[in-house]
């Protein structure tokens, strides 16, 4: 096996481990925070400052990584992840709750450190297979942690999920010790301004990737909405807890994986990217803003499938077409603006759903959704033109502005 295959295995499962620990904590998380009197607000919170934490520690860890290598960082966040972990078993207070999404949130950074390592490893050619490899780490992770968070829960009480969570992260940091290298030699490290945002804004004024950039801000923010609302409210209607929540979210890690596996080349090829990016949103938008009207689990299960495919083909697209409107030099900031717009999407969301549901269910719903309606809006306005003509057009208007 060559060598930069054998990196890539181990860096899989160094990432499907930490993700895998993440998923055990998505459906226990909304009942723990209601047993210690979090109502709405008090669960968008929790969820919002994870992915303020995580949107922190993507610029810090990425760029500290490029001055002190992959390895320290990784290792370092895995310590970090199991800590967090430790603190959401033993939380019996929500203030310690809090203090255990702000530390897990952090650690969750390292996914930036963790692309940058395939990135090391992998030549140009390879590159879009090895962060299919992230990608696929992803879609395990968010299928095996909600079925295994929701079993320990149900049969080994709600401390279970985070000490399992916190073994797999310690797991990780021994395996990880025993067998990753670093990947950066030190003659590629370098010192940049770790807090210079400037390719976000470049990003979102480019007329033709700004509405895309709304777009990848927009469709996390009411997925995340739709996440603190889905769990008080089936609570309420169907009586679920952990474990009925666990599979639900499994269902959804399922059907990703198929799409995204399977079905979204296949159909990008006929319809293209852009198709894909509109009917993903506003299928979305639809499939959030629907859920008061459903009075069955059975039903409830249909219309999430129908989420997670508009999701699972939204994603994929949106990332696809930065490759075709963004110039060659500078699709890594533009992903990189992409990534930390959709962290502030999964911030914001939480808390401003989570605001509407203290006020009614039905209103949280029709928030998200018609949030997500206007993402789709975004993305018809999304450019056609193929990547030289974008930069044609972009120049031209450059030099009218100037």
């Amino acid at each position: 096996m060559p060598a930069s295959r054998s990196r890539l295995s181990v860096i899989f499962f160094t990432i499907l481990v930490d993700l895998i620990g993440f998923g055990i904590i998505i459906p226990i998380l909304p009942y723990y925070a209601q047993r210690l009197g979090a109502g709405g607000f008090g669960l968008g919170a929790l969820m919002g400052v994870y992915s303020l934490m995580q949107f922190v520690a993507t610029a810090l860890l990425g760029r500290t990584s490029d001055r002190v290598g992959r390895r320290p960082i990784l290792l370092a966040t895995m310590l970090c992840n199991a800590l967090g972990y430790l603190l959401f078993a033993a939380a019996h207070s929500y203030a310690v709750l809090f203090v255990a999404r702000v530390v897990s949130g952090f650690a969750g950074g390292n996914i930036s450190a963790a692309q940058a390592y395939v990135a090391d490893i992998t030549s140009p050619a390879e590159r879009s297979r090895g962060m299919g490899v992230i990608g696929a780490a992803f879609g395990l992770g968010f299928i095996i942690g909600p079925a295994i968070g929701g079993l320990s829960a149900h049969y080994l009480g709600p401390a279970a999920p985070g000490l399992v969570a916190a073994g797999l992260s310690l797991v990780n940091f021994v395996s990880a010790y025993a067998i990753l290298p670093e990947s950066l030699g030190m003659e590629h490290r370098t010192t940049r301004g770790t807090w210079d945002l400037s390719h976000i804004t470049d990003a979102i004024r480019d007329p033709h990737l700004g509405p895309l950039m709304a777009a990848w801000g927009i469709a996390p923010f009411a997925f995340a909405g739709y996440s603190v609302a889905l769990p008080l409210w089936a609570g309420v209607v169907f009586g679920w807890h952990e474990q009925q929540l666990g599979w639900l979210f499994t269902v959804i890690g399922l059907t990703a994986a198929l799409v995204q596996g399977y079905f979204f080349g296949k159909l990008a090829s006929r319809t293209g990217d852009r198709a894909l990016l509109v009917a993903g949103a506003f299928g979305m938008a639809v499939a959030i803003a629907v859920i008061p009207a459903l009075h069955t689990t059975l039903v409830l299960y249909g219309w999430t499938v129908v989420l997670a495919f508009a999701n699972s083909i939204f994603g994929p697209a949106a990332s696809g077409l930065v490759s075709v409107l963004a110039d060659a030099t500078e699709q890594g900031a533009v992903l990189g603006a992409a990534q930390a717009l959709a962290a502030l999407g999964r911030l914001l969301g939480p808390i401003v759903v989570g605001i509407a549901y203290d006020t009614s269910a039905t209103a949280a719903f029709l928030t998200a959704g018609a949030v997500m309606a206007v993402g789709g809006v975004a993305t018809l306005r999304v450019s056609k033109t193929k990547r030289t003509d974008a930069r044609r057009e972009a120049q031209a208007h450059r030099r009218i502005d100037a």
